[in-house]
């Protein structure tokens, strides 16, 4: 270790984000990446960027962008905050808001970036343990905190909290805020963000990653009541006033205007996991119940982590969680028809051998 580290490198426990193998004919499904193409108008919005223009800087305040979003979410311009990313997003929102007195909440098992971004900015916090079936119960949250986090659906077990469940948190912590991640809430669920204009506070975020297929520009929102946002802004303005490139806000712009590629997208992959979900179960697996664009699943007569070297050994790369609780699961993101019928002809003769 550096002599030259400061005291709280020492003590960070960074993320571990999911591989990326450069292997040829490699079946990736363990980073939940769109297997679709993003929209063509996206694609050409960023073309028509990629001349002299670059040369000088992008708009600080994505202005563009968050009308487009705050158009397509109705709300106003100044209820909308714009990063590198739902992580940049988050790490600002945790910074701004969830460093608080109280300890901060979050379930045991979700989104492991949570308790790494609680070292870097030294932020007390409670893990709340899922149910049996690894669903979100408030009533386990009926504690004193300063702050209350979560991503629905949960990653990773993809389980899916109703809208009336959230409301009801937020009635029962009104001097609390409640972080909503949706990152997969396009796959299934209702959006929180219809609940912002009533609760003040409630912040939902968002990425463009998944449901739009633009995980190389990286680009995430949040949007709640302008306070809120205006804490988020000063935050980033005292770290880089220009988070997003041009070729990020203009693309991200196109894909809000394009409704019918954006639910074609989604539709597509919600008809091909719930067609996943019932082949392995024939399979013998148990899966979660899903509002993602992974599943969660164990078979009763393998272990996990053997069935992910088996699908290795034949260049198909899932997700493995070496932690207590979740450590016979596998996590498998949605690919192509194609992909998952190979996925599924692989497990098949895996689980078939004596």
């Amino acid at each position: 270790m550096s002599q030259f580290w400061s005291q709280l490198v020492h003590t960070l426990t960074p993320y571990i984000p999911g591989e990326q193998p450069k292997v040829d004919n490699l079946i990736k499904l363990n980073t939940n990446e769109n297997p679709y193409p993003p929209s063509p108008k996206a694609l050409q919005a960023i073309r028509d960027e990629t001349g002299e223009c670059l040369k000088l800087y992008p708009d600080p305040n994505a202005e563009v962008l968050k009308q487009a979003i705050a158009d397509y979410y109705h709300v106003e311009p100044n209820q909308v905050f714009v990063g590198n990313g739902s992580d940049e997003v988050l790490a600002h929102a945790f910074q701004a808001l969830l460093k608080q007195d109280k300890p901060l909440l979050f379930p045991d098992i979700t989104y492991s970036f949570y308790p790494v971004y609680c070292g870097l900015y030294e932020i007390e916090y409670q893990t709340i343990p899922l149910t049996d079936t690894f669903e979100i119960d408030i009533k386990d949250y009926s504690v004193d905190c300063g702050a209350i986090i979560f991503p629905n659906p949960n990653a990773p077990t993809g389980r899916l909290l109703p809208l009336n469940a959230i409301e009801k948190l937020l009635q029962n912590h009104v001097n609390s805020l409640i972080l909503v991640d949706e990152a997969y809430i396009d796959f299934g669920g209702e959006t929180a963000i219809s609940l912002v204009n009533r609760y003040p506070n409630l912040l939902v975020t968002q990425t463009l990653s998944k449901s739009r297929s633009l995980a190389g520009i990286r680009v995430g929102l949040a949007i709640g009541q302008a306070p809120l946002i205006e804490a988020l802004e000063r935050v980033k303005n005292s770290f880089n006033s220009y988070p997003l490139g041009r070729l990020a806000i203009y693309g991200a712009k196109a894909s809000f205007e394009d409704q019918a590629y954006f639910v074609s997208s989604c539709q597509k992959i919600i008809t091909t996991r719930e067609e996943l979900i019932t082949t392995l179960q024939q399979l013998g697996f148990l899966v979660i119940p899903s509002a993602a664009n992974f599943i969660f699943a164990t078979h009763p007569n393998f272990p996990a982590e053997q069935l992910a070297s088996a699908l290795r050994e034949q260049s198909i790369i899932v997700r493995y969680f070496n932690k207590p609780r979740i450590d016979q699961y596998l996590r498998i993101t949605i690919g192509t028809d194609v992909e998952n019928k190979i996925l599924c002809d692989v497990l098949a003769k895996i689980v078939s051998m004596p």
